[in-house]
């Protein structure tokens, strides 16, 4: 399993063959023994096969190509629904249409997705996390039909892999890991961190051809913009409150 994470990458290209529903079956099954809160499973996963309603999602992934060419599209969900219909029908009286109760079922939602990573990578299969879930959530929440306290939270396309892209690089450990107490970064760690990173010729280039003078303005001023940031947001919150984790 280490030099399975060690070695993975991102596959967005799909050979034209079937994951079996068996098989998906067995490894969402297994990655139901992932840790959770409270033991309460916080979370639920939409399995999409069907063509029309791959193509019905793809907008609100940016139309990311491999939404629709991957055999199985999967969206993870923080999931309070579930546990509210069996907290009423068993006299209790539930109380999660909070903030804190999103961040819980989130959590348990985004663990679940990664022990499914894990295991299918380990199986031979491709995956690409769609960090867009949570940009235009509204749109799969009316496509899948997400009921109240149900919020989409990640999604994964899954395939068999028709390509082997280079891995993309990664900080050095030391970056990201703090003994005993958070220290921050003083200039000169930052100059040393992403140092590597700044100077890959892809990166360079990504630079250059953008008429940028940093990497760092790639990530501020045209992938993750602060009005990009602040409108997607605006979605997340109508969402939240639509959803009822939020007033």
């Amino acid at each position: 399993m280490i030099e399975t994470v060690k070695n993975r990458r991102s596959i967005r290209k799909y050979a034209g063959k079937p994951v079996e529903e068996d098989l998906l079956n067995r490894l969402l099954a297994v990655s139901e023994r992932t840790q959770t809160m409270g033991n309460m499973q916080l979370y639920s996963v939409v399995v999409t096969r069907d063509e029309e309603m791959k193509r019905r999602l793809a907008p609100a992934h940016f139309n990311q190509p491999m939404v629709t060419q991957a055999p199985v599209v999967l969206t993870f969900c923080a999931d309070f629904n579930r546990t509210v219909r069996w907290a009423e029908q068993r006299k209790a009286v539930p109380g999660y249409d909070n903030f804190l109760s999103f961040l819980n079922a989130a959590t348990d939602a985004l663990l679940y997705a990664q022990t499914f990573c894990n295991l299918a990578e380990a199986e031979g299969l491709g995956i690409c996390y769609l960090g867009t879930t949570l940009y235009m959530p509204s749109q799969i929440i009316e496509i899948l039909k997400l009921p109240r306290l149900v919020m989409p939270v990640a999604t994964l396309t899954v395939g068999w892999p028709d390509e082997c892209p280079a891995q993309t690089d990664r900080l050095p450990l030391e970056a990201v890991v703090h003994q005993e107490t958070y220290r921050d970064y003083a200039a000169a760690d930052i100059d040393h961190y992403y140092k590597e990173k700044e100077e890959l010729p892809e990166n360079r280039h990504f630079v250059e051809i953008n008429h940028k003078e940093t990497l760092a303005q790639i990530f501020t001023d045209i992938r993750y913009t602060k009005k990009d940031n602040e409108a997607m947001s605006d979605g997340l919150l109508k969402a939240l409150k639509q959803q009822g984790f939020l007033d």
